[in-house]
């Protein structure tokens, strides 16, 4: 595996992608998934090859440096299976890794990555607080700390940082409607409701399919805001501005392949069949 610090050259460069070419995401494991659900959705006609980095998941407690290398081990991968962008669906590898990995590959693959949707929860808060719910090493990172003091501080809005690492791991095992999953919610998400916080910021791509379990506990308490929606529509604005497309619709179903670095295919089928809607067709393979 290759450190991203210092940049390493980029070696025997792929040629520029066609707009056939699919959509790479990826994420620490199988959380980015709802942010490739909504890239489906929202760009129907666009085949997407997912990478999951299930043997070294979650990230959210690993440091800097190694979570830069997972990410340009991951983005490399994408890179070299001909994919014409990549979406860094995994908040934590994003805070850490987008200005190196869009230097090292230029414009010919271009990089989106993924902030809080802290924005809109401060801009319709009406009790003047949100939260946060994200890994530790999310809020190390410098993406939600510049979003914290462009739009919370000057609107007066206070800002509580929740972290749980018990989460993506009930996910991870699609136990996240569980009554130990609902234990863990609670005690988070509790002291944010007695600070009267009345926005939830998903900060991590695991966490939307947390939204039944919490909704459960807290009916209409807290609205809850992630970033899915906002990377689809900054997925098309890209792949428009550089002629890469596709408007060839897709003779199936919206597709998805699936790939897994912790060669644990055959145990995570049972989980996507749970957490993939029917309408997207997808294979789910170990990576080699």
């Amino acid at each position: 595996m290759s450190a991203i610090l210092p940049l390493y050259p980029l070696e025997n460069p792929m040629p520029k992608a066609s707009a056939d070419a699919p959509i790479g995401i990826f994420d620490s494991g199988i959380g980015g998934l709802s942010v490739a659900q909504e890239i489906a959705n929202y760009l129907p006609n666009e085949r997407i090859l997912y990478y999951a980095d299930t043997a070294h998941v979650p990230y959210g407690a690993r440091d800097d440096q190694n979570i830069r290398e997972l990410t340009a081990h991951a983005i490399e991968w994408l890179y070299r299976q001909g994919c014409k962008i990549a979406v860094v669906a995994c908040n934590t590898a994003s805070a850490f890794s987008l200005d190196y990995l869009r230097e090292h590959y230029g414009e010919n693959f271009p990089i989106v990555g993924l902030v809080p949707a802290l924005k809109p929860a401060v801009l319709q808060t009406k009790s003047k607080v949100v939260a946060v719910l994200a890994t530790p090493a999310t809020f190390r990172g410098k993406l939600i700390k510049d979003v914290v003091q462009r739009f919370a501080e000057p609107s007066g809005v206070d800002v509580i940082t929740v972290t749980c690492l018990e989460l993506v791991p009930f996910v991870e095992a699609g136990l996240q409607n569980s009554e130990q999953c609902k234990k863990a919610l609670k005690k988070v998400l509790d002291p944010v409701i007695a600070q009267h916080a009345d926005y939830l910021v998903l900060g991590c791509t695991h966490y939307p399919f947390l939204k039944e379990a919490i909704q459960q506990i807290y009916a209409d308490q807290l609205t809850l805001v992630d970033s899915g929606f906002a990377v689809a529509r900054q997925t098309a604005r890209i792949l428009i501005k550089n002629g890469l497309l596709s408007e060839i619709p897709l003779q199936h179903e919206i597709q998805l392949m699936c790939n897994v670095s912790g060669h644990n295919a055959h145990t995570l089928q049972p989980v996507l069949k749970y957490l993939i809607p029917e309408k997207i067709s997808w294979s789910i393979h170990d990576v080699i």
